[in-house]
């Protein structure tokens, strides 16, 4: 997917909201599991429920890899079951030296290979250029480079001062040279939006992936007010909020509910910051 056709459906649907799948087999309605592949069918049932409402849905992978073989199986059928209009994130946080991060690439990246056909895989950046330019040696496909997350412990290493700036700073300056915003984004925290308008300075043409809001306390208005660019430029990304949001027999109608919700709230954001 372009930059140009993902703005396209945020403005056509009026909603920069991305959909976390973080799938919990000891989370999801209990009668689920009776079903051959209860993660799928929970998921199926999450999609069918919110795509009205979100342009991009998220699996963390953690979530799949942790049930084996099965999961990855889940992992997959779900990403065919995603609808070709929404961009896909695999939420991976890979990174390691060239030759293993072209086959992290191809894992997420090449369905001959391993199945799966992600628009876009998260990326960890501190070991450098070698470890993330083979992501972007395919073609039209997507960057989400880390740098400035929102848990506690960002500060332990994001935040240090190298030279005159922070350490995330250095990240989206010096990362440019690998990809423009048509192949890259950033996570940016949802908890960290005073730093925003600094980082519009650094990188005032990407898109960034917004992890935080919801469950984690973001605020979706500041985040929408000193995030936004001329293309919206966000991907705001809420999980637990919405699968989560019920756990008898109607738990998609819940998720919808708050789905459409935050949907509401983005479009009022949309009219007033996107200029």
């Amino acid at each position: 997917m372009t930059y140009q056709e993902l703005f396209t459906q945020i403005s056509a649907k009026k909603t920069y909201l991305c959909v976390g799948l973080d799938t919990d087999i000891r989370k999801i309605p209990s009668h689920l599991l009776q079903e051959a592949d209860p993660v799928f069918e929970f998921n199926k049932q999450i999609i069918d429920a919110t795509a009205d409402y979100c342009v991009s849905y998220k699996p963390n992978i953690a979530f799949y890899e942790a049930m084996g073989a099965k999961g990855w199986e889940s992992l997959q059928k779900t990403l065919e079951y995603i609808p070709a209009t929404h961009f896909t994130i695999a939420d991976a946080k890979r990174g390691d030296i060239g030759n293993t991060s072209g086959l992290y690439a191809r894992t997420f990246f090449d369905p001959t290979s391993s199945g799966l056909d992600f628009d876009s895989v998260t990326v960890a950046p501190y070991m450098g250029s070698d470890s993330v330019i083979p992501f972007l040696e395919y073609e039209n496909k997507w960057v989400i480079l880390l740098a400035l997350t929102s848990n506690i412990g960002s500060s332990d290493f994001q935040r240090l001062q190298v030279e005159d700036s922070s350490l995330y700073e250095q990240v989206l300056k010096i990362s440019q040279q690998w990809a423009g915003a048509d192949r890259m984004m950033y996570v940016v925290g949802a908890t960290q939006a005073p730093e925003f308008e600094k980082i519009r300075t650094i990188v005032p043409d990407h898109f960034l992936l917004v992890p935080g809001v919801g469950a984690q306390g973001g605020d979706l208005e500041e985040v929408s007010r000193f995030g936004m660019n001329s293309h919206c430029g966000l991907l705001v990304n809420a999980s637990r909020s919405i699968i989560y949001a019920g756990n008898g027999i109607d738990f998609s109608q819940k998720a919808r509910q708050e789905a459409f919700k935050i949907q509401q709230e983005m479009a009022t954001y949309l009219d007033l910051y996107c200029k």
